[in-house]
């Protein structure tokens, strides 16, 4: 029996062939890939209020879908800072797109309605100027020590109230370092939002301190003795005064002036000194004296010394000089 080869042989494809084959490729293809990722709906809000300084897609859209993950996905997607406490900013559909794109989802996978426009507000709390003035009021009462000063608040210039984002709001004042709290005083008040500083205002406080100053009652010449009678007590301003005014009459009785000074002006320490017990070539008794031992001798001043003042005295027996300390008109004492 005579068996012929036999050959398969193959068809060219038809121009139909090709066009269902194209169909596949162009359009069943992608269709199962959009089947087989997640789809949700964002339906954005026309407006919003914000809490916090970012923006994101939850918070001013309603998200719906069968996937949780994808939706929360969705939802944390930042779409823009947020405007300032109490200022308003406006976006629109092309950013929250934009966004979207960045975050590599897929706009076939989503069904998004929006309107033209969508106003985003920053949610605020306004401080009253009022109660920035009772904030600063109660720190400069809490600073004044109990004595027998009087302080009196004449004003406390705050420029304007302040807005701030919600929270947990705490403040905190400071005045300058090594500086009084009396008259023009520039404060600084420092507001926190959950922990962190968000803003710091200045204000100036104008303070009146009123205490005892020690005044003259007439004037007096210089290296005058002051006696009881010549300065009286008067209550001022200490905000207007040197610090080193005198309060208690007892500071001064008994010393001098170191210039003349007229009637009703406060006494400066500065301005008084304790006289002269000895002056130059007086003679005094010099003593040195230890637990056991107690020497004296007779001295000349070589110059005029206060109590407690170390000043040159020549020994007349050795015609040393040495340096005594003034114990009173007739009396010096050196270390043993």
């Amino acid at each position: 029996m005579n068996r012929s080869n036999e050959k398969t042989r193959f068809s060219k494809p038809s121009c139909g062939d090709l066009l269902f084959i194209l169909a596949l490729v162009f359009f069943i293809a992608p269709a199962a890939a959009l089947w087989a990722n997640p789809t949700a709906s964002i339906s954005i809000k026309d407006r919003v209020e914000i809490d916090e300084a970012e923006v994101l897609l939850g918070q001013i859209a309603a998200i719906e879908g069968a996937d949780a993950r994808f939706n929360q996905r969705l939802k944390d997607i930042m779409i823009t800072k947020a405007p300032l406490p109490g200022d308003t900013h406006q976006i629109d559909l092309s950013l929250v797109q934009k966004r979207l794109k960045q975050h590599q989802i897929n706009l076939a996978a989503v069904i998004v309605e929006a309107p033209p426009q969508i106003i985003i507000a920053r949610s605020h709390v306004e401080i009253q100027k009022e109660e920035i003035e009772k904030i600063v009021s109660e720190f400069i009462i809490q600073q004044i020590p109990r004595d027998n000063k009087t302080l009196r608040i004449k004003e406390i210039q705050v420029p304007a109230g302040i807005i701030l984002p919600k929270g947990r709001i705490t403040y905190r004042v400071t005045a300058p370092r090594n500086r009084q709290l009396m008259g023009r005083c520039p404060l600084s008040v420092h507001f926190s939002i959950n922990g962190n500083t968000e803003k710091k205002i200045w204000v100036t406080a104008v303070l009146e301190v009123l205490g005892p100053v020690v005044v003259t009652r007439k004037p007096l010449g210089r290296y005058r003795p002051i006696a009881a009678d010549d300065i009286e007590v008067q209550t001022m301003d200490l905000a207007n005064l040197p610090a080193n005014v005198l309060s208690d009459p007892e500071a001064a009785i008994g010393k001098r002036t170191k210039r003349a000074i007229g009637a009703r002006m406060p006494l400066r320490a500065d301005n008084i000194e304790l006289p002269p017990l000895v002056k130059r070539g007086d003679f005094v008794t010099i003593i040195a004296e230890s637990e056991n031992l107690k020497i004296t001798t007779l001295g000349q001043v070589k110059k005029r010394g206060r109590m407690g003042e170390r000043i040159p005295v020549v020994n007349l027996d050795s015609k040393k000089v040495l340096h005594a300390l003034v114990v009173d008109a007739n009396t010096v004492k050196v270390d043993f």
